[in-house]
């Protein structure tokens, strides 16, 4: 029985972390495990949302900016190590997994710190800032992409490629086939989400293309947008004036099955967009925030390019009229559609949750006896 077992996750607050996380912790609790969730304030509403997991707010803090704002953030790292050790003396976890974002580093440092089983997992094409500070002492890093920038070729030996997981209602829906594209490329289905950060690049371009297209052109594509709060009556005015039906909202409360219904989604290429995608199977028009940390969402995007599950446009590429003939070669050749969900289908589907659990049992099979180090050191290398 593993009923009594806990294995403990720590998250960056955002969710492109926290998505993963649960993911995998709906896994280890499937297997018997008991499962916690170490992240901060913005973490905690999203890791609420799963039942029968304990979330835990910790400090930490970013070490970037002059000499005091470097201090500033080893001392949170080292408040948020203390608080991280209490965790552990109530739950004694058998293994601790972290999925990047600064929040997870102190839960990380207590671990290594410790000689406890640990494993980072990387969502992105890049490897980020707080998983590259503990990449070193973690027992396994799993990887979602073949290739991932950033990771040292002498710990290249502990990477195990898992793909990224995805919560089961992603994975639910891969069942559902590829829409049909109707004769002459009639009634293809346009899903576009902005996400978190810069919708509004996607609420300034895309009623632009399709309102600028011919009358019988524009006829043929049906539109779902998701748009900001304070964008989304201006963009129902442009699709108004063209005479364009769409669908508007600010939030989708069934995103798999919006994209599981699309033909082509235009969106940003974070990790769990990315994934999710993949794993439903669906092309995409991906346009990577130009500002992401290391510029990751353009390795994301040229990764799935590469594949031919989709199409890398950089957001100062991103206009109305390259978004038109993008479109356009869609309905007069429906084939590079359906050829890129396949594609896309294809590279999804790798149960990444339960190979991050695989793994988890695995250290802790293998677990030695011993093996403590010392929190001081970690916390000076990470100020180095």
């Amino acid at each position: 029985m593993t009923a009594s077992r806990h294995i403990m996750l720590a998250a960056g607050g955002t969710g492109g972390h926290v998505f993963p996380a649960i993911a995998v912790a709906e896994e280890l609790m499937g297997r018997g495990y008991t499962v916690s969730l170490v992240t901060d304030a913005r973490g905690t509403d999203i890791g609420n949302t799963l039942s029968g997991v304990e979330v835990h707010r910790i400090s930490a803090s970013g070490i970037r900016g002059g000499v005091v704002a470097k201090i500033r953030g080893v001392v949170a790292i080292g408040v948020g190590v203390v608080q991280a050790r209490r965790l552990f003396r109530k739950f004694r976890p058998e293994c601790i997994i972290g999925f990047g974002g600064y929040p997870s580093v102190p839960t990380m440092v207590a671990a290594t710190s410790r000689g406890l089983p640990t494993i980072i997992h990387e969502q992105n094409a890049v490897l980020g800032r707080a998983n590259r500070l503990v990449s070193k002492r973690v027992s396994t890093i799993a990887a979602s992409f073949d290739e991932t920038i950033g990771i040292d070729d002498e710990y290249s030996a502990k990477v195990i490629v898992t793909g990224n997981p995805v919560r089961a209602t992603f994975s639910a829906a891969r069942n559902q086939d590829y829409p049909q594209i109707r004769p002459n490329g009639e009634g293809v289905k346009i899903l576009v989400l902005g996400g978190s950060q810069g919708a509004t690049i996607f609420s300034d371009i895309v009623p632009q293309a399709i309102g600028g297209m011919p009358a019988t052109l524009r006829r043929r594509f049906a539109i779902t947008q998701q748009c900001r709060p304070e964008d989304i009556d201006r963009v129902r005015a442009k699709y108004d004036t063209a005479g364009i039906s769409v669908e508007l909202s600010t939030f989708f409360e069934d995103v798999p099955g919006q994209m599981a219904a699309a033909h082509i989604v235009i969106t940003r290429a974070g990790a769990s967009t990315v994934a999710e995608l993949t794993e439903i199977g669906r092309p995409a028009i991906l346009v990577p925030y130009p500002h992401a940390m290391d510029d990751h969402q353009t390795e994301n995007a040229r990764s799935v390019e590469e594949k031919g599950a989709g199409w890398l446009i950089p957001q100062a590429g991103f206009t109305p009229d390259a978004l038109t003939m993008r479109l356009e070669s869609f309905v007069n050749l429906p084939s590079i559609l359906i050829d890129a969900a396949r594609a896309a289908e294809a590279a999804g589907g790798q149960n990444a949750a339960g190979a991050v659990a695989d793994q988890a049992e695995r250290l802790m099979g293998g677990r030695q006896n011993g093996g403590r180090g010392r929190t001081g050191d970690s916390l000076r290398e990470i100020a180095a």
